[in-house]
């Protein structure tokens, strides 16, 4: 992998009521520059925690292929975003028009699935290299179509009905069920994000004004997780306010009510280790914490080549970190702990 070149533009992100540079991640900028020179060669999903970065990634990545003479549609359902740098404005246009009559209409899905006649539009008029970037699509298409979503980017890349130079298609969504559904077919590459290291959330960390908590204490509550790490700014340093919010927005309290003694017990166990959870007995209850995305299930091998960026340590109980199965942040584990202690 080439190094990255220090004329890499990095895009300004808003964080509440900041504007800040894009922050460290210079790894997976690495990793998006290859893409750019060879193609993708299949769809790349990335797949990781809620809030670790995922959707900055992208954002940064769409604008260096932009740099790069990429035509680039970008796509973020969720944030009612659609865009079409494209060389011809009727194409532009058409494309922005339909995402127009989507949101107006609330039928988001009708832009996922047009973008893949855009892009044969786009490649009948001009041999070039095209880009999708799509950010959590599956939420606005259904979970059921997300596997046929990256065999249509598949068919895209490997069954073009005009040539082009290269295809680079990336996709993002929070852990979930996703990455099962899609994992059950070889259409795609499953390549996960973790939270920021160390170092990279030190960066950031020193970008927000003072006054604010000691570093060691951020990073102690968030796990390295810039989302959360905003969410503590937006609320005045107040983690109290923060563990609430998760537990209203995961219905955690209705979610430890149905969950039998023994499951009580096991979940009092994963929050000290989650790694607990890894057995055949106690896997039905990490499906569960995966799928109402407080958890992950399976966590890959720390060979840092598996990883879109730098890999989580290979166990790190204080943040939550087990070799198979880890907490998203110790701010999740804590909000299961305290409902558990309310139970």
């Amino acid at each position: 992998m080439r190094p990255l070149s220090s004329n890499v533009k990095r895009i300004k992100l808003r964080f509440e009521d900041l504007q800040i540079e894009f922050t460290d991640r210079d790894r997976a900028l690495r990793q998006a520059t290859k893409w750019a020179d060879e193609g993708t060669g299949i769809p790349v999903v990335i797949f990781g925690p809620e809030g670790c970065g995922k959707t900055a990634f992208l954002l940064q990545a769409a604008a260096m292929l932009r740099e790069l003479d990429y035509d680039v549609f970008y796509l973020h359902p969720l944030d009612r975003v659609f865009e079409a740098e494209v060389e011809e404005v009727d194409v532009k246009r058409a494309f922005l028009d339909l995402a127009q009559r989507a949101l107006a209409e609330d039928t988001l899905d009708r832009v996922e699935w047009a973008v893949f006649d855009f892009i044969r539009e786009v490649l009948k008029r001009k041999r070039r290299k095209v880009a999708i970037v799509a950010d959590d699509v599956f939420q606005a298409i259904g979970l059921n179509k997300a596997a046929a979503y990256i065999k249509g980017l598949l068919n895209t890349i490997e069954h073009p009905l005009y040539s082009y130079e290269n295809i680079v298609a990336l996709v993002a969504t929070s852990e979930g069920l996703t990455r099962y559904e899609i994992g059950r077919h070889r259409w795609a590459e499953l390549t996960p994000m973790w939270n920021m290291p160390r170092k990279g959330f030190e960066q950031l960390y020193q970008k927000i004004p003072s006054p604010k908590p000691p570093l060691e204490e951020a990073w102690q509550l968030t796990g390295g997780n810039p989302y959360l790490l905003r969410e503590l700014y937006r609320k005045r340093w107040d983690a109290n306010r923060v563990v609430i919010g998760i537990i209203e927005i995961k219905a955690l309290r209705g979610f430890v009510t149905t969950l039998t003694e023994k499951e009580r017990a096991w979940l009092r166990e994963a929050v000290e280790d989650p790694d607990t959870l890894y057995t055949r007995k106690r896997i039905p209850l990490l499906h569960k914490l995966v799928e109402i995305n407080l958890a992950v299930n399976g966590m890959y091998s720390r060979i840092p080549h598996l990883w879109i960026d730098q890999p989580p340590p290979e166990k790190d109980l204080e943040l939550g970190i087990g070799k198979y199965a880890a907490w998203h942040t110790p701010l999740h584990k804590e909000a299961i702990r305290r409902m558990l202690t309310e139970a």
